[in-house]
């Protein structure tokens, strides 16, 4: 490899993937490596206006028209039937439904210990304060589709909502070329006690959601990730008035790796991603030059074998491989990212940990792949992409709760209380404020 100190190009890899080859790049040149793939927001703006504005005023005429459109099938009834998850039920392997269920346990561990109890502070002598939290009655969760059907993400929204306590859990998610949704999505959704199942996606599913349709009900707050057009079409319900978990788009990784590190492991960490999508991005940084050669040597023998190869080879060119040699920077570059995922691959793991502030979740040590995550370790996979960690949180179980705050006051607190607020109110100059303290006092 060559050694850079610019932001030229340098094209490396054998196989034609990964081109991003920089060499301590300097810090003017991070925006542009940090740079998420896109499509031009304009044009994906007018069709998204365009889907809800059909929704709205069409419903479920609507809905066909455009699961046709996208998905090119024809579907007459979008609930799904409890025939249909009947026969999911004795479709899927007891092999798999196991592997779900301690999937369940070790998520409902997890997201349990997130539950706070009620207590009650004393603020000033007489004035007592508290909050509580409130299921969010309604939720939408949104379930991608298309070449790989999530049913882990079935788990990760749904298990959370069923411990918040919410009443309704509506799923919306894109039927296959036959008019069918996955059985396994279909066992996972009767594990998290999902109310009802919908074969709609896409556009069209969050429109949905937002007004409701003769047969798919409004919701109060949509969850889920997807592809461009649904992170915009979430951004729009906001927009109408409908919550969102975050904005949570395309699949991305960054992984920080050093002399400790296992290149192989890196490698399948690397592809792991690359697989999700061709808008997927990953991103290697190495301390040394000799590792990064391993790491895409790895990378072009394991992705020869992948059955997502074309899906993973064209994610790889969105993808950058980098070395910077000193912790510093590394961090400074990692901050500055705001990776969904971060993998620590480092000796002095510490030394990182205590210094990354922007991360959606981080995977400590060679033996901790961002897959355990995805499945099974009990943390949640909705996590903010696009450089959103730097002000969102991953879905837990408050973004299923609102908390609501509570007070009560005494005479003897009104009166410890009361001169100030007067005072405050009436340099705002709002009489009725002081007015509701003075009554009182004067009674």
């Amino acid at each position: 490899m060559k050694e850079k100190n610019n932001f030229e190009m340098n094209e490396f890899s054998p196989f034609g993937g990964i081109k991003g080859g920089y060499i301590n790049p300097i810090k003017s040149e991070w925006l542009a490596l940090t740079t998420r793939p896109t499509i031009k927001t304009e044009d994906l703006s007018k069709l998204v206006n365009q889907v809800f504005k059909e929704v709205k005023e069409l419903g479920d005429v609507a809905l066909k028209n455009y699961t046709q459109q996208f998905d090119s099938v024809d579907i007459d009834e979008f609930k799904v039937t409890e025939e249909e998850f009947q026969l999911a039920e004795k479709l899927v392997s007891n092999e798999l439904k196991q592997a779900m269920q301690l999937a369940v346990n070790n998520i409902e561990k997890f997201h349990s210990i997130q539950k706070q109890e009620k207590q009650v502070v004393e603020t000033t002598s007489g004035v007592f304060c508290w909050q509580e939290s409130r299921p969010i009655e309604k939720v939408g969760l949104y379930i991608p589709g298309g070449t790989a059907p999530l049913f882990s993400t079935v788990l990760m929204l749904g298990i959370p909502a069923k411990i918040a306590g919410c009443k309704e859990i509506v799923l919306c998610t894109p039927p296959n070329k036959a008019g069918k949704i996955a059985n396994e999505i279909l066992v996972a959704a009767k594990l998290v006690g999902a109310t009802a199942v919908y074969k709609v996606g896409g556009i069209q599913a969050i429109a949905a959601l937002t007004f409701g349709t003769e047969t798919i009900p409004q919701v109060y707050k949509i969850f889920g990730p997807g592809n461009q057009f649904v992170t915009a079409a979430k951004q729009e319900a906001f927009q109408r008035g409908v919550a969102i978990d975050m904005p949570a788009g395309p699949s991305e990784l960054l992984v920080v790796a050093d002399e400790s590190s296992n290149a192989a492991f890196v490698a399948s960490d690397l592809l792991s991603q690359a697989e999700h999508g061709i808008d997927s991005q990953v991103i290697c940084i190495a301390n040394k030059e000799e590792l990064l050669d391993k790491i895409v040597n790895e990378l072009e023998q394991q992705l020869a074998v992948l059955p997502r190869k074309a899906i993973a080879q064209q994610a790889l060119e969105n993808s950058k491989m980098i070395v910077i040699n000193n912790i510093s920077d590394t961090l400074d570059f990692v901050n500055a990212y705001a990776p969904e995922h971060l993998i620590l691959a480092v000796k002095n793991e510490d030394e990182y940990v205590s210094k990354i502030s922007n991360a959606g979740s981080v995977f400590i040590g060679n033996y901790t792949p961002e897959s355990a995550g995805d499945y099974a370790s009990g943390t949640n996979h909705t996590l903010p992409t696009n450089g959103f960690s730097k002000a969102f949180s991953g879905v837990n179980l408050d973004a299923f709760v609102k908390k609501i705050t509570f007070q009560k006051i005494s005479k003897e607190g009104i009166m410890n209380i009361g001169k100030s607020i007067e005072l405050m109110a009436e340099a705002e100059q709002l009489q009725a404020h002081k007015n509701a303290v003075s009554i009182r006092i004067r009674d």
